[in-house]
């Protein structure tokens, strides 16, 4: 098996949640693009080594990074988000014809982009349709899964939207299926936090936490402050015991009513987002906070990662077969293998995971949609 770390070139690295992971399964970052100066800061903090470049994605040359081996980003949310107003393609914010135009100049083996659950609606197929396009007319496969982070452990409901793309060689060592873990409790993974200041409460306060989080909400410079998120997450958190309506700057103390509600603090936000405990935040309270609520959570992007480069292994062991499986046994198949039918490749190709553009091919050769000419078809 290759023991070199593979290749990852990420935009939008926010905090580090997603390159994170993607460090602890195997990758070696040569560039993490982040617009956010409090973001910047985290990184360079966290990671002295690695290039973080402070400017905004329209401004990156591709071809500066051409042939690494993973192209990886956390596109903003907001435009397909269930919180705000869904206007897709026509948000200012959406950035995947910039990520479309950097896997063209980069040329990546891989491509890893998550978004929120919201992306998958069927608000959002034609623009889903035209992104799958445009990834096959650049000569990669791609399938997508929504992923539960609380089956990865994380203590959280955090569905996310994921997208894998590869060259078919690639692609057929790589698979989506685990098995699934038992996350803690908010209680479980918070009683420590929560008692590190001498509150007599905190035992009985992590008894009565005993389900997963909600999902952080860490908001945008346009809305959303230091708190727990909408109407509804606050009363969710509410029955966990936890007030919602702020983020605390320390943990309860002594002080502190033994039935109270307390807040959460940057550190116990960052534990149920799956960061571990020595990686730092920089920035004042909001700043920390957003940057914790909007990460992609470590443990999934481990998953996701360690399953991409499981792809990549797989691809070279099965090339070496091949390689002396046709040297091995050329005479003994005098004829060559029977191509398949026109049928059994529609019928291979309609499976619900396969890429969605498929039969929707001539339609998009036919008539360029708005959503078409932005993504480049």
């Amino acid at each position: 098996m290759p023991t070199e770390r593979k290749t990852v070139f990420e935009i939008c690295a926010g905090a580090g949640g997603q390159a994170l992971g993607l460090h602890q399964a195997g990758f070696e970052s040569v560039g993490a693009v982040e617009i956010d100066s409090s973001a910047c800061s985290t990184l360079r903090l966290n990671q002295p080594r690695w290039r973080v470049l402070e400017t905004d994605v329209r401004n990156i040359n591709g071809r500066d990074f051409a042939g690494v081996d993973l192209f990886a980003g956390g596109v903003p949310c907001p435009p397909f988000s269930i919180a705000g107003r869904q206007l897709g393609s026509n948000d200012e914010r959406d950035l995947f014809p910039e990520a479309l135009r950097l896997i063209e100049e980069i040329k990546p083996r891989a491509i890893l982009l998550e978004n929120v659950a919201g992306f998958a609606a069927k608000k959002f197929t034609d623009y889903r349709r035209a992104l799958f396009a445009k990834l096959e007319r650049l000569g990669y496969r791609a399938d997508f899964r929504i992923i539960q982070a609380s089956a990865l452990g994380v203590p959280q409901l955090r569905p996310r939207f994921v997208l894998v793309a590869m060259h078919e060689k690639d692609f057929a060592g790589f698979f989506w299926e685990f098995v699934q873990l038992r996350p803690k409790t908010v209680g479980e993974t918070l009683a420590d936090l929560m008692a590190e200041r001498g509150w007599a409460g905190a035992m009985s306060w992590a008894a009565r936490a005993k389900d997963i989080a909600p999902t952080l909400v860490g908001g945008s410079k346009k809305h959303g402050g230091p708190d727990l998120g909408p109407t509804r997450a606050k009363k969710q958190w509410m029955g966990l015991g936890v007030d919602g309506m702020g983020i605390a700057n320390e943990a309860p103390g002594p002080e502190f009513p033994a039935g109270g509600n307390p807040r959460l603090t940057i550190r116990m936000a960052a534990r149920i987002q799956g960061f571990p405990d020595s990686w730092e935040f920089s920035g004042k309270k909001t700043a920390a906070y957003r940057q914790i609520g909007n990460a992609f959570p470590p443990p999934v992007s481990r998953f996701v990662g360690s399953r991409i480069l499981g792809a990549f292994d797989r691809a070279i062991v099965a090339d070496q077969y091949s390689e002396a499986n046709s040297r091995q046994f050329a005479l003994l198949e005098p004829k060559p293998k029977t191509r398949p039918s026109n049928a059994a490749k529609k019928r291979f190709e309609k499976t619900p995971d396969r890429i969605l553009a498929w039969k929707y091919r001539a339609n998009c050769r036919k008539r360029r949609t708005s959503t078409s000419r932005k993504l480049g078809l």
